[in-house]
């Protein structure tokens, strides 16, 4: 599990869960990477001064007219060949009518009835609840997708700069976004936090969004609500809004089960409405009663024409696609042999995955490759608050480094110790050139060895007496002078060899 929040089974379950059962579903706004915007050429850019990426479409001047951008649709694809759903081969925009006034056009151009995307899933951890399908033996639980659409962003309104009045950035009015819905399918805010961790690992490994969620480009809405155990029809929902990392999509989650149950244990009636959450309370507020989609009055957006995607469109995007974190788990547990644990810290993130890529193209050592990954380099790099994508030595001079270690031209702690930093700091030569140069190959042969365990055994004949009345531990006080002595420059391997021999047959002096 990727979060201290346990689930709510259990002696520390809630009191309301052994009476009912919790439903949430999920709508996630995914902003797309683009240089323009979704329907015009302004530009699609983050922390520009406000009302500077905007243009005559943007602002909805009469007579302006929409065009689609063709990568917006290629995006909407991607996620969509992702999270296993259909892609529809014909469908049109339509226009979602409201008044706001961070909402130029007085419109959003959205997809109502034909949906890009529909029918998909994905596979989360199983957090140990009961089981809903049937990849639960196998660790995982199948969360549905019920649709993905395109849409463009609104505006963003201002109410902390200006005492007096609300501002409004048209910035990120027209910004090309996806939504992806859910099936009421999460049974728990940790299963809600996983599903998110999710979505946002795919739209990174996608490169389609990059998963900000504290900067508004990836954003949730929950719907939550309680029904009885044994109970099949749904309890009246609410949408909570205003939720800015996973944590506090759990959170409120969390208080909005308790709330519910407290009024539906009370006699009450739960309302269909709009929340927001406080993240400094961690409690929700109501905000307003819950818009019908015929509020909207949704209707087919007449200056856009409908778009058809064939099969041959579809498939040159999925081999376009990079591999994805299941399919990468997967080969590394089946195919390498590394652990569950492994996999998931190694397909964690796109640029970890790839780097590892890189590393086992040229050695065959699978496991060492993932202990250096996820051990010195990422230990690095969290050391220095960097990325992956920063680190200096590249995926072929790391596995240089292994295959050294494995053919006993140097040993594991000279590697780590002396031989990483170094190649830190000289970002142009080999292990090989670097080990060579401060004399760190392992070039003593046996005989050489032999005559330095002779040595340091006749220095303490009453430690050799004490290791053969039974105090193995000394054998490391007879390994770390032998290696003193050669400078790191033997294999350990063949080092502890002579040493157990020598010390059962060597005279004592």
């Amino acid at each position: 599990m990727t979060e201290v929040s346990k689930v709510v089974t259990g002696t520390n379950a809630p009191h309301w869960s052994m009476k009912y059962d919790l439903v949430v579903g999920l709508e996630v706004h995914a902003q797309l990477i683009t240089a323009s915007k979704a329907y015009s050429s302004d530009p699609n850019a983050y922390g520009d001064h406000p009302n500077t990426n905007v243009g005559v479409v943007t602002l909805g001047h009469p007579g302006t007219l929409p065009v689609a951008n063709k990568r917006v649709i290629e995006h909407a694809v991607r996620i969509g060949l992702a999270t296993n759903c259909s892609i529809a081969p014909w469908m049109h925009y339509a226009r979602k009518n409201y008044f706001y006034p961070d909402l130029p056009k007085g419109y959003q151009i959205t997809q109502d009835k034909t949906p890009i995307c529909t029918e998909g899933f994905v596979l989360i951890p199983n957090s140990g609840g009961p089981s809903r399908d049937d990849e639960a033996s196998a660790g995982m639980t199948r969360i549905g997708i019920t649709r993905i659409h395109m849409e463009e962003d609104a505006g963003k309104s201002v109410h902390d700069v200006d005492p007096f009045n609300t501002l409004v950035d048209l910035n990120r009015a027209g910004v090309p976004l996806v939504e992806i819905v859910s099936e009421p399918d999460l049974r728990s805010g940790q299963e809600a936090y996983d599903y998110l961790v999710e979505i946002r690992r795919l739209v990174r490994y996608l490169d389609i969004c990059d998963g900000n969620m504290e900067e508004g480009s990836l954003r949730c809405d929950a719907n939550i609500s309680l029904r009885l155990k044994g109970v099949e029809e749904f309890g009246t929902r609410c949408e909570v809004k205003n939720m800015n990392s996973f944590r506090n999509v759990m959170r409120a989650i969390e208080y909005e089960a308790q709330r519910q149950s407290e009024i539906l244990d009370a006699g009450g009636i739960i309302h269909m409405e709009t929340r927001s959450f406080d993240a400094g309370n961690g409690s929700t507020v109501g905000m307003r009663s819950k818009e019908q989609a015929h509020d909207y009055r949704y209707f087919p957006e007449p200056d856009l024409q409908p778009i058809t995607i064939s099969e041959k469109q579809k498939e040159a995007i999925r081999k376009a696609m990079p591999p994805l974190p299941r399919e990468l788990r997967e080969k590394y547990t089946t195919m390498l042999g590394l652990s569950e644990y492994d996999a998931g810290i190694l397909t964690d993130d796109k640029a970890t995955a790839l780097f590892y890529e890189g590393v086992i193209k040229v050695t065959s050592n699978h496991k060492a490759a993932a202990n250096w990954v996820m051990g010195d380099v990422r230990g690095w790099i969290n050391e220095k608050g960097l990325t992956m994508d920063e680190f200096p030595i590249t995926a072929e001079r790391l596995a240089g480094l292994i295959n050294m270690i494995d053919d006993g031209k140097i040993g594991h702690s000279i590697a780590s110790q002396k031989l990483f930093p170094l190649m830190l700091e000289d970002r142009g030569s080999t292990a090989a050139e670097l080990a060579a140069k401060h004399d760190l190959v392992q070039d003593i042969n046996v005989d050489e060895i032999v005559q330095i365990v002779h040595e340091v055994i006749s220095r303490y004949p009453d430690k050799v007496q004490a290791y053969r009345a039974g105090n193995k531990g000394l054998l490391g006080l007879f390994m770390g002078e032998v290696m003193k002595a050669t400078k790191g420059r033997a294999d350990p391997k063949k080092v502890n060899e002579v040493v157990r021999n020598l010390l059962q047959n060597h005279p004592i002096i």
